[in-house]
Formats: structure tokens, C-alpha cells, sequence
């Protein structure tokens, strides 16, 4: 039960639940149960109010969902890096915290993903990136294409790790050893040590290198 407390209803009036503590105690149950045990009903057990009280605050789990993706985002925003840092240190330094954040909840990527908040961690999140590219010379149009290119692959990254890692998931690194034989795919199996690494963290900075080379090659442009 989480020690998130409600006002104390009068007579024949429902509990008034506070929306901060209420998206807190839904991050507290993902933690525990995982996503696909977080439901509206759950959520109204814990936090001691009937789901209908819930609905008021949130119209459905997608409203409950980008409430919470907006609170994992708040240690990502906070994050910085020293003014005479490069661009390229400071794009690096910020994508490292989103997958910090997204990693710090039990299924943190499969609940941003798909949620469009609007909140002022998601929103100076993107703010930060932007305009550590537009400082740099990019033009908008490039930096905002680069601050969509940096979370897709960092939350794509991310989903994967996460389900990966995840004891009851699917991924199981024997049977792709087994079935990329060095008979039927030589050039595969020779690679298979890294593809079947579980270090994610080495195959996360090799594709964030490769959009930062591939960001310096472009180069910031005038529109």
C-alpha cells in the first residue's frame, strides 16, 4: 500500500486524491508490478479511493501514462553539462540521462513510448537539446530533426534493453546461437559474441557515436 494519503471524505463525498502523489504512487506499482499489471483499479486501491475518483484526474491509462512518462523525465531535464563543453559532449551528455531516466523505472520505455506530454520536464528536455544545436550553428530545421533522431534511437535503445533484461521476456541468446550456424549465415555467426552481448551500454555509445559523427559531418548550416 502506498503512503500516498487522501483528504478525508465527508458524508456521502468521495476522497479528493492530489495528482502528484496520485502519478507518484503509479510510478511506485510500475516499479513493483510492471506495466501490464498497472491498472486504473490497482491504482485506485493503493491509493485508497474508487477508480471512478481516478477518471476525474486522468480520462483514461493513455492520460495516467503521459502523466508519468512527464514525471520520469524530470532527472533527464535536470541534467547538465559545464558552458565549455562542445556540442557533441553536451548532445552525448544529454542523451546518456534520457536513457538514465528511462532505465531508473521498471518498464520506463514501453510507457513513454507513444505519450506526447506536454509538461515542462519533456518540454525542457527538448528545450535544452535544441538549443545546445542551434548554439552550435545548426539551423532549426536540423536541430530539431537531430533532437528527434537522438530520442528515437535512445528510447528504441532503450525498449530493447529493457526487454532484454527483463527475467520473464522472450530474449533468450542460446537459441540465436543455435540457429545462426556458421553454415548458414558464416558472416553472422562470426559476430555473434557482440550481437548476443547483453552489454548494452557499449552497443547504446557505438550508435550514439555514429549520430554524433554523422551530425558533425553535416555540420551546422544556415537554413
Amino acid at each position: 500500500m502506498s503512503s500516498l494519503s487522501t483528504s478525508a471524505p465527508g458524508r456521502g463525498r468521495p476522497a479528493r486524491l492530489d495528482r502528484t502523489r496520485t502519478v507518484e504512487t503509479a510510478l511506485h506499482l510500475l516499479d513493483e508490478h510492471g506495466l501490464e499489471a498497472l491498472t486504473m483499479r490497482r491504482l485506485a486501491d493503493a491509493v485508497g479511493a474508487q477508480a471512478g475518483a481516478l477518471y476525474r484526474h486522468f480520462a483514461t491509462k493513455d492520460d495516467l501514462l503521459t502523466e508519468m512518462a512527464e514525471r520520469m523525465m524530470a532527472p533527464a531535464t535536470a541534467a547538465t553539462t559545464p558552458e565549455d563543453d562542445t556540442w557533441q559532449t553536451a548532445l552525448a551528455g544529454r542523451a546518456r540521462a534520457l536513457r538514465a531516466a528511462l532505465l531508473a523505472r521498471r518498464d520506463g520505455a514501453r510507457v513513454h513510448a507513444g505519450t506526447h506530454p506536454t509538461g515542462p520536464n519533456t518540454l525542457g528536455f527538448a528545450e535544452s537539446v535544441v538549443s545546445v544545436l542551434i548554439g552550435a550553428g545548426f539551423a532549426e530545421a536540423d536541430a530539431a530533426r537531430a533532437l528527434w533522431a537522438m530520442t528515437d534511437f535512445t528510447l528504441g535503445h532503450t525498449l530493447e534493453e529493457q526487454a532484454a533484461l527483463d527475467p520473464d521476456g522472450p530474449a533468450d541468446p542460446a537459441r540465436l546461437r543455435e540457429a545462426a550456424t556458421a553454415e548458414a549465415y558464416p558472416y553472422l555467426a562470426r559476430a555473434l559474441p557482440v550481437v548476443t552481448s547483453t552489454d548494452f551500454t557499449a552497443r547504446f555509445e557505438f550508435g550514439l557515436d555514429l549520430l554524433i559523427t554523422g551530425l558533425s559531418a553535416r555540420g551546422p548550416r544556415p537554413e
